[in-house]
């Protein structure tokens, strides 16, 4: 099996909130994944979902060959958790804490533990209310990782730390994967996603919009715009090439965040008629990310017609209000 997590179909309701609609979503072992989304996006709540403190509405979820319903104690035996806001008891020592935790754990934990607050610098004989935010994050790594899990998620985990220690932090991570274990990190930070991590899923409203190799995304996602002779007049209803991913307009000009996996988007978009100019580069993650959580996601038939249905104004800010029969 080379996928670490697998989920499928995956919804989640609430009393008056669809938390998760219908998420697909595979990570293989071995990688950084990163989950990007706002805040009430659905995260937490798809990890909740997958370290078994959530049963889920309807779907299917494995987290290293296992149900998270039916074999819950048995995933997080295997599985290490650090939160935004680790849950730590506040009378007990750094040293005390590991020893508590080591119990758990089979022989090594605690060597592991001892060795991973010498390298952050975590003086061991201090109480853990006496910690600064960032010196109580390393303590929840420490006891997260110490027993070595093959999977390690990370909700928020570097939110409001000072950069030197989201540094180390996420160099961590990176260390884990190249031993082949594998990471889920969910945050909101572009900046900590470009950093470490190798996969990306964007998620929005509940359900995953964007998900794959971050390479790939870098390479396929582009900004292009292109000009038209004269905005209400009716074009052809052609296939748009690639995935237009959002779309704006402003008098006679375009703007879409697509992917263009054969790099022909501005050659294709040069054939329709009445366009006469289109200029292309590639798009920012945060870009892309904006794209798919604030843009209005149009299909082929959409996006390639609405040129000649749409009822604009020169409002730069003005999206296109899209009527395609």
């Amino acid at each position: 099996m080379n996928d670490c997590i697998e989920v499928a179909g995956l919804a989640m309701h609430f009393r008056g909130c669809q938390a998760l609609r219908k998420v697909d979503l595979a990570i293989p072992r071995g990688s950084v994944c990163a989950l990007l989304g706002e805040n009430g996006a659905g995260k937490t709540t798809l990890i909740r979902i997958l370290t078994g403190f959530q049963r889920p509405t309807s779907g299917s979820v494995r987290v290293l060959g296992l149900d998270p319903v039916r074999d819950a104690l048995a995933i997080r035996r295997r599985i290490g958790y650090v939160s935004d806001t680790p849950a730590l008891y506040q009378w007990m020592r750094i040293d005390e804490i590991g020893s508590f935790a080591s119990a758990f754990y089979p022989a090594g934990y605690l060597d592991n533990y001892h060795e991973l607050i010498t390298r952050y610098e975590l003086p061991a004989h201090r109480k853990i209310k006496h910690l600064s935010k960032g010196q109580r994050a390393k303590v929840a790594l420490a006891l997260a990782v110490s027993n070595d899990p093959e999977l390690l998620i990370l909700d928020e985990p570097t939110s409001g730390l000072d950069p030197l220690v989201r540094r180390a932090f996420l160099e961590s991570m990176v260390e884990r994967a190249a031993r082949g274990r594998t990471v889920l990190l969910s945050s909101h930070q572009i900046s900590e996603i470009e950093r470490v991590a190798d996969r990306m899923a964007i998620i929005h409203d509940g359900q995953v919009h964007l998900n794959g190799v971050l390479a790939d995304m870098r390479n396929e996602v582009v900004e292009v715009t292109f000009s038209v002779t004269d905005p209400l007049a009716v074009l052809p209803v052609l296939d748009a090439p690639g995935e237009v991913l959002s779309e704006q307009k402003s008098g006679r000009q375009v703007r879409w965040i697509a992917r263009d996996r054969d790099n022909s988007i501005e050659k294709k978009i040069l054939q329709w008629p009445g366009v006469h100019s289109v200029r292309s580069r590639p798009a920012s993650l945060e870009e892309l990310f904006v794209a798919c959580t604030h843009g209005q996601k149009l299909d082929s038939g959409q996006a390639a017609g609405a040129l000649g249905t749409s009822r604009v104004s020169d409002d730069d800010s003005q999206r296109i209000d899209y009527q395609i029969s």
